[in-house]
């Protein structure tokens, strides 16, 4: 075909591509839906221009839309790659985490649901092989989330539900093209009914295969692109070849998932590039990917549904009647997964609970699309497949894809009206007349002070400030009557509200380049937590967010294993210093949020929730200062190298900001602007490394630091050193049980504790102990140690801590103070000498 043609036609793609997007928004249609029609109707109309005799004159146009080299391949290798790919960049892989196990046990059993109701029906309707009816289960099994999502979005759903979508349509896709690939392998040698068992007991290697393939493609491509670290177009050439080397790779050298392998080299290269690159080259890196992939996923859509016409020529009114099988097979097995499995993990509290409204929405929304087409275009192209499964097949997929995008596309925003899911709550109603009060109320004042400036024509100001000030009053007037918002969902708008602007500021610093790109995505994490947990359980939601951004996580107590355990420290380096980064990240972010209470929050919800919030937001900062405090006394000079890291990238933005502000105005010329920052971009390379932490413990001068041991001599610190073991706890923690024999004295390094015996309470802190009495009195412990914020503990055992006691008559006097303290005679401490304070 002459290329000049091809590409002719391909650029007038883009413009229908072009013209699709604000021809959906007028609709109010999925995008995908219009690019079906669209596509539809030119395939249509090539068709009819091509057979009528009405005109030859579009004969050639005709020829060659129909003629484009449209194959299964191009679809497979050139555009899926790509729609993964950023489909992987593009997530919150650290709140994808939190809900992994929703995410995965929804993607993998509603693809083997859907693959088996949607086999076995057809396999009892039609006289077609079992293997050909799972073949097209497994085509069909896949959902395009972007129109769900998008109204989603747009309805201000919850964010988690969201996530949730998007991760399970992911592996959703990459689970059921690996079936597809199992089940075809069956058509293809001619082998009807095939052993599921042997079947699905392949599949984990082609997951396996394709993961390990991905992964170490990954790092290798991460680690050039580090390399490359002053060239940005270098490094976006290495990330567009990464997910096509991954899936050749793949798939034709080692027989594993390319799709998985895509997926795996997406997921490590969001998780490790951030910090590894500078951040203004993964921002532009992600973007690239952007766009890339909405010209993929649009030429997809349209090319598959160029070919819809072709498909479909050949029906007769029983492949429709199978494929109203097909539809009420895929729509049960959704509704299994969804009002079945769905509350099943709620109710063992391994997913968030979904509303029924969101779960109808949900299953109306599951629409199919390109990959659907692309997966059934490729059976349609394989000589080795019998030429009825051929024709079944492509006509099966095919009336699936279409009822999906014209019957539940269509209609999907009309359901979601129906659910009432388009409409605010009583409380967000109430809230936004209060917010536009307050709102009009601030415009009032600055264009009172703008016109001041200005010395505008009074008549003309007075005219505009009247017909203004009917609006604010009328304003007023309706916040007034939805002023009975109680005082708890009050609490709850303005922790949205505060963790809303938390997450802007972090934004914010970020384009500043105050913190990292790596440690922006974990405190942007941090902070989608505070808003779902205050949306969702308010006060003590916000909370328990609050305490988790500050708490040891999993990770960090393994390292700490396997430190202790293997001696291999360098996990353990890496995330102390990612977590004395994310801390200081946490402080410099948290003391910018009481402006926006005074300033904001008061305004719209009143003292006593503003004041609520100050005292919540007071507890946050308490509780990374004592973290904080913590890593110094244990790594001391580490946290200043961070500062002093910190103030070294400010000037540098300040530097940069000033040089640009020259260029604008005429002050220097290009070649000294560019001279100017390409040295200042050397220095900001240098300043972009984060020091290298040592993580011996040096429990030798941390020892040092407890008046306890101060009379010990260097020899003993050291050898003290050696035999304490360190501990993190985080707080809620319970450290010390009733009734429990006691085997252990731990030393308070950082934080503090809660002992409660008897109705009493005491709190310990740093330099203090506890576990001794039990030890020494020979009982069991009668009081409950709990930790109350983020501590480090030093652990000694029984026997150890009895040859202290005869070495340090500090440690002897701490223990007697203590013991005199819960009302204990220290005699009963040390009966052999019958010793007295």
């Amino acid at each position: 075909m002459d290329i000049v043609l091809v590409t002719t036609i391909i650029a007038s793609l883009f413009l229908v591509i072009g013209a699709a997007e604000p021809l959906a928004a007028r609709l109010r249609l999925p995008f995908s839906v219009i690019l079906a029609v669209l596509g539809v109707m030119i395939g249509a109309g090539a068709i009819f221009f091509l057979q009528t005799e009405l005109t030859d004159a579009l004969n050639p146009v005709a020829e060659a839309i129909l003629g484009l080299p449209i194959r299964s391949n191009a679809f497979l290798y050139v555009f899926l790659p790509t729609l993964l790919f950023q489909a992987t960049l593009g997530m919150n892989l650290r709140r994808m985490l939190d809900d992994w196990v929703p995410i995965l046990v929804l993607a993998v059993v509603a693809v083997v649901v859907a693959t088996l109701s949607v086999g076995y029906a057809l396999s009892w309707a039609s006289t077609l092989p079992l293997a050909a009816c799972l073949l097209i289960g497994a085509i069909v099994s896949t959902t395009d989330p972007s129109a769900v999502v998008s109204i989603f979005r747009s309805i201000s759903a919850p964010r988690r539900l969201v996530r949730i979508i998007e991760g399970e349509s992911l592996l959703n896709d990459a689970a059921a093209i690996a079936l597809f690939g199992l089940f075809m392998g069956f058509v293809m040698l001619g082998i009807p009914d095939p052993d599921l068992g042997e079947a699905l007991a392949r599949f984990p290697m082609l997951i396996i295969g394709g993961a390990v393939t991905g992964w170490i493609a990954a790092r290798f491509a991460v680690w050039i692109m580090a390399l490359f670290s002053r060239h940005e177009l270098a490094q976006s050439s290495i990330s567009v070849a990464l997910p096509y080397l991954a899936y050749i790779v793949a798939e034709q050298s080692i027989g594993a998932s390319g799709v998985i392998a895509v997926v795996a080299a997406g997921l490590t290269m969001n998780l490790t590039a951030p910090g590894r690159l500078p951040p203004q080259a993964w921002t532009k890196l992600r973007e690239l990917w952007d766009v890339l992939a909405h010209w993929a996923g649009a030429l997809i859509f349209i090319l598959a549904a160029l070919l819809i016409p072709r498909l479909l020529e050949d029906a007769v009114i029983g492949d429709f009647l199978l494929v109203l099988v097909v539809v009420i097979a895929a729509v049960a097995a959704r509704a299994v997964i969804l009002f079945g499995l769905l509350p099943l993990l709620t109710l063992f509290k391994l997913s968030p609970a979904v509303d029924r409204p969101y779960r109808v929405a949900i299953l109306w929304g599951g629409l199919r699309g390109a990959v659907t087409l692309a997966l059934a275009l490729a059976v349609t192209e394989s000589f080795r497949v019998p030429d009825g499964i051929q024709r079944v097949v492509g006509i099966l997929a095919t009336g699936f894809t279409l009822f999906t995008l014209l019957a539940q596309g269509t209609t999907l925003r009309w359901v979601i009206g129906r659910l009432g899911l388009d409409r605010l709550s009583p409380i967000d109603e109430a809230l936004s007349r209060q917010v536009v009060a307050v709102a009009l109320q601030t415009v009032r004042e600055d264009v009172a002070s703008t016109t001041g400036n200005y010395e505008l024509s009074r008549d003309t100001v007075r005219s505009e400030a009247k017909s203004f000030a009917e609006r604010l009053d009328a304003a007023v007037k309706m916040a007034e009557d939805s002023a009975d918002i109680l005082d708890r969902d009050r609490i709850t708008l303005g922790l949205i509200a505060l963790a809303g602007h938390e997450r802007d500021t972090i934004l914010f610093r970020l384009r500043e380049r105050t913190i990292s790109a790596r440690m922006a995505e974990q405190v942007l994490s941090d902070a989608d937590r505070l808003m779902e947990g205050a949306r969702t359980q308010g006060r003590s939601g916000y909370q328990r967010a609050g305490r988790r951004s500050s708490a040891y996580g999993r990770w960090f107590r393994a390292a700490v294993l396997l430190h202790r355990r293997l001696g291999i420290s360098r996990l353990l380096a890496r995330i102390t210093a990612d977590r004395f980064e994310l801390l200081l990240s946490q402080r410099l972010i948290l003391r910018d949020l009481g402006a926006f209470i005074d300033g904001r929050i008061r305004r719209i919800h009143g003292r006593r929730v503003a004041e609520l919030l100050h005292e919540l937001l007071s507890r946050r900062i308490e509780a990374v200062e004592t973290a904080l405090e913590g890593l110094r006394l244990q790594y001391p000079g580490y946290a200043e190298k961070l500062e002093r890291r910190f103030i070294r990238r400010t000037a540098l933005r300040l530097e940069e900001r000033e040089y640009t502000v020259m260029r604008e105005d005429g002050l220097i010329g290009a070649e000294v602007y560019t001279s100017l920052m390409q040295d200042l971009n050397a220095r900001r390379a240098a300043a972009e490394l984060r020091p290298h932490l040592d993580i011996a413990l040096q429990k030798a001068a941390l020892v040092r630091q407890f008046p306890l041991f101060a009379s010990l001599d260097d020899k003993t610190l050291k050898r003290l050193g050696r035999v304490l073991e360190s501990r993190y706890v985080n707080a809620g923690d319970i450290l010390l049980r009733k009734d429990e024999t006691a085997t252990r004295v731990f030393f308070i390094s950082s934080g503090a504790v809660e002992l409660e015996s008897a109705a009493q309470t005491w709190r310990l802190g740093r330099g203090e102990m506890f576990g001794q009495m039990a030890i020494l009195m020979q009982k069991l412990p009668r009081a409950e140690v709990r930790a109350i914020a983020p501590t480090t503990l030093l652990v000694l055992d029984q026997d150890r801590f009895r040859r202290l006691l005869d070495r340090s008559k500090a440690v002897r006097k701490a223990v007697q103070a203590s013991a005199e303290k819960r009302g204990i005679e220290p005699s009963r401490l040390f009966p052999e000498t019958g010793e007295q304070p």
